[in-house]
Parts: structure tokens; sequence; C-alpha cells
């Protein structure tokens, strides 16, 4: 299927692209978000669709985003010695910590600013999903050891972009092609696990920003250095030690505009320093 709708196939990539880039370098952990990021788009999507269903046919559903919950570890428990008034106040105080289902909604919190969609999606969104069928549940078992951790406000926005993406796709290709939308859910997902085979297979993985800008702290490359990186792949670390260079002389140039990149970096791309010795006046 993948192969009769490039533009399907093409978004798939960006989304990698991005785990990639953004720090996630390990295929496996990053289909592991992928896929939390799936889940939690797909639920919003199938409990509305039942809320319509219910609605068409004068039925009650109960949404899994109706009312209040509150996370595991603020809920009163009940100890052999409390006295009413103390289960009372209990449950009283329990109060604060309460949230509206209603904000956990994927529809809802892609809305939010990058800072605040991130706290929200780590904080509440995903302990909710964790949660979701009880705390003894076997879901809620096997999801005790999850953990989200997409670590930057701009990686999270543009993956919940590029999903949301990639579902009207999916949509549009069920809707001409007559083709069951479940398949090609299925057929997205098959994707995505062939891509840890590929990058595990040819050695395409990434080394991540962070661990670049250190190399190239300790190794402080200059200009005239020579630099090699026989196993460049994308050429992190040469292009690190190219920012590496020009931000140092930047810096010894008495550069004071230069800005932390999202990452907090302090770099600059500005060549125009590069010379060994200064210009004659």
């Amino acid at each position: 299927m993948l192969q009769n709708n490039p533009e399907l196939k093409s978004k798939i990539e960006q989304l990698w692209n991005k785990f990639w880039s953004g720090g996630i370098s390990n295929p496996l952990t990053a289909i592991e978000q992928i896929t939390y990021l799936l889940f939690m788009k797909r639920l919003d999507e199938l409990d509305l669709k039942r809320q319509y269903d219910a609605a068409w046919v004068d039925e009650k559903y109960i949404s899994k985003f109706d009312g209040t919950w509150i996370p595991p570890e603020y809920r009163a428990r009940r100890e052999d010695q409390d006295t009413e008034e103390d289960w009372a106040k209990k449950l009283e105080d329990e109060k604060k910590y309460q949230i509206e289902k209603r904000t956990l909604r994927w529809s809802e919190f892609k809305h939010m600013q990058a800072e605040d969609m991130l706290q929200h999606v780590q904080g509440k969104v995903f302990p909710y999903l964790k949660d979701l069928n009880g705390s003894e549940s076997n879901f809620t078992h096997h999801m005790r050891n999850a953990v989200f951790i997409i670590p930057k406000p701009a990686l999270l926005v543009e993956a919940v972009k590029t999903i949301d993406e990639i579902f009207e796709v999916m949509e549009l290709d069920s809707n001409e092609k007559g083709q069951a939308f479940q398949d090609i859910q299925g057929d997205v997902y098959e994707f995505l696990l062939s891509e840890i085979a590929t990058a595990g297979k040819n050695g395409q993985f990434r080394t991540p920003r962070h661990i670049i800008k250190l190399v190239a702290d300790l190794v402080q490359p200059q200009l005239g250095n020579k630099i090699a990186d026989p196993a460049c792949g994308s050429g992190g670390f040469l292009l690190g030690a190219y920012q590496y260079i020009v931000t140092d002389l930047a810096k010894k140039a008495g550069s004071k505009n230069l800005i932390p990149d999202e990452d907090g970096f302090v770099r600059t791309s500005v060549a125009a320093a590069l010379l060994k010795r200064p210009k004659p006046s």
C-alpha cells in the first residue's frame, strides 16, 4: 500500500527524521514514543466516533474523557484508624488534584503552546493512559514501566503535527481506494517497524546532538586542522566540528549576540570570521 502512496510514505519518513534530529537516535526508543502518540491520537478519534454513533442511534455511551481523573499518587487511601471525619477530609483534599478528562484528549492538547503541551502530556495525559483501565487491569500492569521521554517541546509539537497529517492521508486513502482504515493503519505500523530493521542492518544510528557537542568541546577543533570521520553517515560530527570552529572564532572576535539554540547550545553558523589572521587594514 505504501508503495502506491508516496505521500504517506514521505510523512512517515519525516516523522522518523524529526525524532532522530530531535535527540532520540535509538530506533527502538523512537518507535516506542511514536506508538504512544499514535495511541493517544487513535483513542481520541475512536472515542469521538463512538459518541457520534451512540447519539445517532439514541444510545448511551460513556466517554473515556467524561468527568474527572485523579492521578493514583494523589488518591485518598483509607486507613484502619481513620475516623469518618478523617476520611471526609482526605476525600476533600483529593479534589485539589482532579483533572478534567476532556483536557487529556489529543484534539484538546494539540492546540497548546509547546512548553505547556510537553508538560501536559508528560504529567497528565501519559499517566492517564497508563491508568486507563484501572490500577488492577492487565493493561495498567504492562504499562507500569512505560515512560514518556520526548525531551523537547519543539519535537513533540512537530510529531503531533506530522501524525495529524499522516492520519489525514490515511483517511483520504481509505475513502478514495476503499481500503479499510485498520488495514492502512497496520501497513503504516509495519513500515515503522521495518525502519528499525533497516536502521540496524545499515548501522544508521545517529549520534544525538548533545554527544556531538560534548565531543567537539573536548577535542576543540581549530581552523586549519584536518578533521576526519570515517563513518560519518549524515556528517553530524563534521558539522559539529564546523559549528564549534565558527562559534569559537566569533567569540574571539568579540561577538556579543550569540543566542542559544533550542537545545541550549550557544553557537553561530556565520562564517565571516573564517580567517587564520585578521585582514590587513
